[in-house]
């Protein structure tokens, strides 16, 4: 099965948008058949020419994109839009498609406000459409995999969790200069009450919950604007009550300098423990109690059948963030598979309702860091 889709954002110079195209064209489930790629008609017609469309769907508007395709027949119109628009745009879009009856795969985090996320909560019941959001972390193989030993107890009891995501491309007022992605996620027009938090932050908070399978009940939060002039904070530090009394640490910053994308989990047992690293995805430090280690290699054999399941080449052949991307829209893809048994791995992918753990999160940190203390951060979204 082939799934016909169409994309709203990534028009000319976006980044996410390619890697969306990229994951989304890897093992072959999907054809990009519409699309409204830009704000400006002219340059979503330039991306349509340059991706292969006929132009006649290449939209000026994504609510023009939404009554068009609905107006073709079941065999030609599109069956899943993916959303790789600025933050406060992603309900709007989501919100008029699932009333369509069009499923979505749309970028973190999942909308500005802990309201509008329960209202896609909502739609996605109201009308039986799968809804996954790009947490593309959880894609990696060797996540899965320690997600695997934690959840099967491999650990032991957890006792602490510590997670962080240092970035450095904002060490500067890029913003002033004129850099797209700056200028919107520093902006609260369109990155909404958070800028660090909501874009890494909220990969951080995801991961946590995906590895573990804890729910955080209290935070403590600081968070920090650390270059003159920006109305959002570029650094944050939350301290974590997990269920059980697990405690927890997650910090994120886009202003350390000189780093790249150093995304980081720890988890601690009582009888060991594991460390993952982003920028080098395919290893995984395994910590026995006695202080000796061993480190774990993606297709080298000792891993689960999850991870096995989301491996696609040889050891010694590293897969990256296109893969990891991939796996999710694989596993999408074979979910609205009439036959769901050819991939036992097909509801492996960040819901609906994980988005609105995640803008819950960065609503309650926002609240902690405005109180100076502690707050409950427990939280059940609909559908759940």
């Amino acid at each position: 099965m082939t799934v016909r889709y169409g994309m709203v954002g990534g028009g000319p110079g976006a980044f996410i948008g390619k890697v969306h195209r990229m994951a989304a064209a890897l093992d072959g489930g999907y054809e990009l058949v519409a699309g409204a790629f830009s704000s400006d008609p002219a340059k979503s017609q330039v991306a349509g020419l340059e991706l292969g469309l006929d132009l006649s769907r290449a939209y000026d508007s994504y609510e023009e994109m939404a009554e068009s395709e609905n107006a073709l027949t079941e065999g030609d119109r599109i069956e899943l839009v993916s959303i790789v628009t600025p933050n406060h745009l992603h309900h709007a879009v989501a919100r008029i498609f699932l009333q369509k009856g069009v499923h979505v795969i749309c970028d973190k985090p999942l909308t500005t406000t802990v309201e509008d996320a329960e209202d896609l909560c909502d739609l996605v019941d109201k009308h039986s459409c799968l809804f996954a959001l790009t947490h593309s972390y959880t894609g990696y193989p060797i996540v899965k995999e320690a997600r695997e030993r934690v959840r099967g107890g491999e650990l032991g009891e957890i006792r602490k969790v510590v997670v962080e995501y240092s970035q450095g491309w904002l060490s500067t007022p890029l913003e002033k200069e004129g850099h797209k992605q700056a200028e919107w996620r520093t902006d609260p027009d369109r990155a909404g009450i958070s800028s660090a938090l909501g874009d890494i932050g909220s990969h951080a908070h995801n991961l946590v919950r995906y590895v573990t399978g804890l729910e955080v009940q209290r935070l403590f939060a600081d968070l920090g604007t650390v270059v003159d002039g920006r109305k959002l904070e570029d650094d944050a530090t939350v301290l974590l009550e997990l269920e059980g009394g697990v405690r927890g640490l997650l910090s994120v910053s886009q202003i350390s300098t000189g780093e790249r994308n150093n995304l980081r989990l720890r988890i601690y047992g009582s009888s060991g423990g594991l460390d993952w690293s982003q920028e080098d995805p395919n290893r995984l430090r395994l910590i026995e109690s006695d202080g000796s280690e061993r480190v774990l290699h993606r297709a080298a054999g000792a891993t689960s059948e999850r991870a096995r399941a989301h491996t696609r080449l040889p050891g010694g052949h590293p897969e990256g963030l296109i893969e990891a991307f991939a796996n999710i829209y694989r596993n999408v893809a074979c979910s609205l598979s009439s036959d769901r048994t050819t991939f036992p791995f097909a509801d492996d992918f960040p819901t609906v309702q994980d988005g609105a753990h995640g803008v819950y999160f960065i609503h309650k940190a926002l609240e902690s860091y405005r109180l100076g203390g502690w707050v409950d951060a427990s939280y059940s979204p609909p559908g759940v």
